[in-house]
């Protein structure tokens, strides 16, 4: 039994974690630590070659105002940590592939292969734990009528939400509580202010990512600090 433990032991960093292989285009978010409210972003391409090339200019991000804490994505969740939970005003952390776009207007420019679906007063998603669609979205065949309706309803009449990309945190197997509706768009205040745990920035700068973004290249969204980035970049193949 010791033999096997050992074996077991030895060959176990082998298994570790790396990017897919099929994926070709990233978002990269770092934070200059996990207290940070402030995120750089940048895109990244993969040639045939796994060569990871920088094809757009970094810019500034919110993130949530208690900075970031480690999310549900593709990533192992390492031990003894802080997990990302419902209403902790912080941004997850980790890799996350990534949903649809969403917006109010009837169409935008987005990549032909990227679902994009306008929100109405109809539409709702759910950031209550205690529901079965908990993290989900919904389409009411009706006008909202009550408080949890209303409370749950996507298109809040602000800019802001004006337009948005689901990063996939905790989907599509959600665990209750876990973290709910993160999404990137645009930011308030000119960057000014933090978020509830979402990505904000720029509308300019959402725009070209809706563009650009092709599922068919199993796009991820990479957000850590940057000392977390750096000592993982090797081991899990980051850009």
């Amino acid at each position: 039994m010791k033999i096997i433990v050992a074996l077991l032991l030895a060959i176990g960093p082998l298994f570790g974690f790396e990017l897919p292989k099929s994926t070709s285009q990233a978002i990269v978010g770092l934070a200059g630590d996990w207290n940070s409210s402030h995120v750089t972003l940048q895109l990244y391409q993969k040639d045939a070659g796994g060569t990871w090339t920088q094809v757009s200019k970094p810019w500034k991000g919110r993130l949530g105002s208690a900075g970031l804490a480690w999310g549900r994505g593709l990533h192992p969740l390492p031990a003894d940590v802080t997990l990302k939970k419902e209403g902790d005003r912080r941004a997850p952390a980790g890799v996350f592939t990534l949903g649809g776009a969403w917006g109010y207007a009837e169409k935008i420019k987005h990549h032909p292969n990227l679902s994009y679906t306008q929100i109405t007063r109809r539409d709702l998603w759910v950031e209550d734990p205690t529901s079965r669609s908990y993290n989900q979205h919904i389409r009411l065949d009706h006008e909202p009528s009550t408080t949890w309706e209303k409370k749950q309803q996507m298109r809040q009449g602000d800019t802001a939400h004006s337009l948005k990309l689901f990063i996939n945190h905790n989907a599509p197997h959600s665990i209750p509580g876990a973290g709910s509706a993160i999404f990137f768009h645009i930011w308030r205040g000119g960057g000014s202010k933090a978020t509830f745990g979402c990505t904000t920035m720029q509308e300019s700068n959402l725009a070209a990512i809706i563009q650009w973004l092709d599922p068919s290249k199993n796009p991820v969204y990479i957000l850590l600090p940057q000392k977390e980035y750096l000592a993982k970049r090797a081991g899990w193949k980051l850009p």
